[in-house]
C-alpha cells in the first residue's frame, strides 16, 4: 500500500483532482487486453514532464512501483500494474506540440492518440507509418512502449524506425534527451531505441521526435483468395522476390473469414481457405505497374478469386472486415486472447497448419490472421477462463504454439511485446546470457526496479 505520506508528497506536486485514490479509478487501471489483472494503490495524471520528474523523484525515494499506461489497448499484459504501487496515466500530456513538414518531423506528448496524429498530418500531405489496428484510441506513448506495428509495417517498417529523439525521465526523477530533431544523427550511442519496446520498464516517455513521411500519390487495394494457404506464402515470395514490397499484405484464415461473414454479412468467399489483402501505394504508374504484377503471381499460385478496388471507397470496403475482426471475435467469449507470434514468410502455412492441430489437441477455438508478408500471424483463442479445465488448455496450447513459431525459426513476439503474456516463455527464444544482459540493463537504469516491476526485464 501507498502510504498517506507518500500521497501527501504526491499532493504537493499535483491538484488532489489529479490523484485518484478510489476503487472505480484504480480497478479501471488494473487491466489492459491481456487476461491477467493488478490493481494499484492510486492513480496520478500528470500534465508536464516537471511533474512527471517529481512524481519519479517521490516514488525513487520511497520505493513505490509506477506503471506507465495510456490508453491500455496492448495485449500482452505490459501495462498492467502487477505489483499494486502508482498508475502513472500520461492520457493528459496530449499536444501536438510541432509539426515540421519541410524537415519531415512531428514532436508530441505521450497522450497523443495514434489517429489524432495523423487527422494533423493529412492536410500537409504527410502521414506517420505505425498503424496498429488500435491505432483510432492507442496512445503514441503506448506504441512505443510497444514498439508497434501494424499492416503497414512490412513496407514502412515499426515504431523505432520512426523515432528520432525522445525526451525521458528516468527512476531517479532525472530528465534526459536522447536523439535531435534530424533524420541522420549519429552522435554516440543510440539509447532512444533502447526505451522503445522496453514496455515502461527503463524510463518514461514525455516527449517523442517523430520521423513523418509524405503521403503516397496513390493508392490500391486487392483481395485475393485462395484454397490452399500454401499458394498464399508462394505468392508473398514471389512478390518480395522480384523487388515489389507492397504497403501490407494481410491475411485472414477460413475460420475468421466465416465468423467475420456471419456477424456482417459484407460477401466474403466462405468456401477459400486463405484470403490475402494486398495494398499497393506510391506514385500512380509505379501502382497499377505493380498491383498488374501481383496479380499475375497471384494467378500463377492458384489465386481462386481476385477483387481489385478502383476507389478509396471500394479499398475501404474491402478492407472493412479486417479492421472489425477483433470486435467479431470479442462478441463470440468472455475472453478472447490475440497471441503474436512471428516466423519466416515460408513457413506461415506450417505454422498455420500446426496451429490448428494445436488447437484440436486441446479442444480449444482458434483463428488465426495476420501480417503475411513479414510473417507476423496472430492466433486469436476464444475461450471462457472462469472455465478452470479449459483455461488450463489453453494456457498449455499457447506454450506449445510459441514452441512451434521458435521450432520454425521464429520469434515470440512481432509487434505486441512480452508483458506478462510471454514473459514465462522467454527461455525459448533467448538464451541464458542475453537475458542476463537485459537485467544488467535494467539494473544500471532502474537500480531499486519501480518501473513497472515484474515484467520481462
Amino acid at each position: 500500500m501507498i502510504s498517506n505520506k507518500t500521497l501527501s508528497k504526491l499532493r504537493k506536486v499535483l491538484d488532489p483532482g489529479r490523484i485518484k485514490t478510489d476503487a472505480i479509478s484504480r480497478s479501471a487501471h488494473s487491466f489492459d487486453g491481456y487476461v491477467v489483472e493488478g490493481v494499484p494503490d492510486a492513480v496520478v495524471f500528470p500534465t508536464k514532464t516537471e511533474e512527471v520528474s517529481k512524481i519519479m523523484e517521490i516514488a525513487s525515494m520511497d520505493r513505490v512501483p509506477v506503471t506507465a499506461r495510456g490508453a491500455g489497448t496492448n495485449l500482452s499484459g505490459g501495462s498492467i500494474p502487477l505489483k499494486g504501487g502508482l498508475v502513472l496515466c500520461l492520457t493528459q500530456m496530449n499536444k501536438i506540440v510541432e509539426i515540421a513538414p519541410a524537415d519531415r518531423y512531428a514532436i508530441v506528448e505521450p497522450g497523443v492518440v495514434n489517429a489524432d496524429l495523423q487527422q494533423a498530418l493529412s492536410p500537409l500531405n504527410f502521414f506517420f507509418p505505425p498503424d496498429p489496428s488500435s491505432y483510432s484510441v492507442s496512445t503514441i506513448g503506448g506504441n512505443i512502449a510497444e514498439d508497434a506495428g501494424g499492416p503497414r509495417c512490412l513496407k514502412y517498417g515499426v515504431t523505432h524506425d520512426y523515432i528520432l529523439g525522445l525526451e525521458v525521465v528516468l527512476s531517479s526523477g532525472k530528465i534526459i534527451r536522447l536523439g535531435s530533431r534530424n533524420v541522420k544523427d549519429v552522435t554516440g550511442y543510440r539509447p532512444a531505441g533502447l526505451f522503445c519496446g522496453s514496455e515502461g520498464t527503463l524510463g518514461i516517455v514525455t516527449e517523442a521526435t517523430l520521423k513523418i513521411v509524405p503521403m503516397p500519390k496513390a493508392r490500391r487495394t486487392a483481395m485475393i483468395c485462395y484454397a490452399d494457404l500454401d499458394d498464399t506464402a508462394k505468392t508473398v515470395v514471389s512478390v518480395i522476390g522480384v523487388g515489389i514490397i507492397p504497403a501490407a499484405m494481410e491475411l485472414m484464415d477460413n475460420t475468421v473469414i466465416n465468423l467475420i461473414e456471419d456477424a456482417m454479412q459484407i460477401g466474403l468467399p466462405r468456401d477459400v481457405e486463405g484470403i490475402l489483402l494486398v495494398d499497393v501505394d506510391g506514385a500512380e504508374e509505379s501502382v497499377d505497374k505493380e498491383l498488374a504484377q501481383i496479380v499475375e503471381f497471384a494467378r500463377a499460385n492458384n489465386a481462386k478469386e481476385i477483387k481489385v478496388a478502383n476507389t478509396s471507397a471500394e479499398s475501404d470496403a474491402l478492407w472493412k472486415g479486417r479492421r472489425s475482426v477483433y470486435g467479431v471475435l470479442n462478441r463470440l467469449s468472455p475472453t478472447t486472447i490475440v497471441e503474436d507470434a512471428t516466423v519466416p514468410v515460408s513457413k506461415i502455412p506450417a505454422m498455420i497448419r500446426g496451429c490448428r492441430g494445436i488447437a484440436h489437441k486441446h479442444s480449444i477455438t482458434l483463428s488465426i490472421l495476420g501480417h503475411a508478408g513479414d510473417g507476423n500471424l496472430h492466433p486469436c483463442i476464444n475461450t471462457d477462463t472462469r472455465d478452470k479445465s479449459e483455461a488450463h488448455r489453453v494456457e498449455e496450447a499457447i506454450k506449445e504454439i510459441f514452441q512451434l513459431a521458435i521450432d520454425l525459426g521464429g520469434c515470440l513476439s512481432g509487434e505486441h511485446g512480452i508483458g506478462l503474456a510471454k514473459s514465462p516463455f522467454l527461455p525459448m527464444g533467448m538464451d541464458t546470457d542475453s537475458r542476463e544482459f537485459l537485467s544488467i540493463i535494467k539494473k544500471a537504469i532502474d537500480p531499486c526496479n519501480i518501473l513497472n516491476p515484474g515484467k520481462f526485464a
